[in-house]
């Protein structure tokens, strides 16, 4: 836990940038009728009768600081679109960064050695030396800003039901990009000084020696 809350009171390093990570789930619900669009005098009105049209994973990795984030729809969740998430934010997002510092959960997924099932192991390394990877604790998953942007993104974009993959991703990368253009950053507040006094009862008690 300290070691995150530390990382997050680090100033801006443009050669070090710190991205918190995480991932959620979206059921995707088709209409059974039509819905009624809106009328003077009426608001949009929806069967409450629909169907299950299966489930998608959205992807979230976010720089608190400068306010950027970027949310990717998979079908699935598993090392490859992990490993794959991280490649992205390598080549793509962050090609010239020296080290990029990952905040992430324990998720059984969210395993480095993972690139060496998908890359050669020269190639594995030269990505995993560009990472730092910074898990937070068991139970603990709140310490995770990601946290924080996918509830902004069920809020502003899924509380709604979406009745395919298609229109999933059409919404979400809609929203990424409005959220962007703010942009919206995350001013952290929580210290370890914080976590001492608040969650004193999860340290260990320390056990003094009885005087001979």
């Amino acid at each position: 836990m300290e070691d995150v809350l530390a990382l997050y009171h680090e100033p801006y390093d443009e050669d070090r940038p710190v991205i918190c990570f995480d991932e959620s789930s979206k059921t995707l619900h088709r209409h059974v009728r039509d819905p009624l669009p809106v009328a003077p005098g009426a608001v949009a009105c929806e069967d409450t009768h629909y169907e299950r049209n299966g489930e998608r994973k959205i992807h979230v990795a976010t720089e608190p600081l400068t306010g950027w984030r970027h949310a990717t729809v998979t079908p699935r969740r598993r090392k490859r679109e992990f490993v794959e998430q991280m490649q992205e934010l390598a080549d793509e997002h962050y090609p010239d960064a020296g080290c990029i510092r990952v905040v992430l959960d324990n998720l059984s997924t969210h395993n480095p050695a993972a690139f060496y099932e998908f890359y050669t192991p020269k190639e594995a390394r030269e990505y995993l030396d560009r990472f730092e990877f910074h898990f937070t604790p068991k139970h603990g998953s709140w310490l995770n800003m990601a946290e924080i942007e996918l509830s902004a993104l069920r809020t502003q974009c899924l509380n709604r039901r979406i009745p395919d993959a298609a229109t999933l991703r059409t919404g979400v990368a809609a929203w990424e990009t409005e959220r962007n253009e703010i942009p919206v950053s995350i001013d952290w507040q929580f210290t370890a000084d914080n976590a001492r006094t608040k969650l004193h009862r999860l340290y260990p008690t320390i056990k003094k020696k009885e005087a001979d």
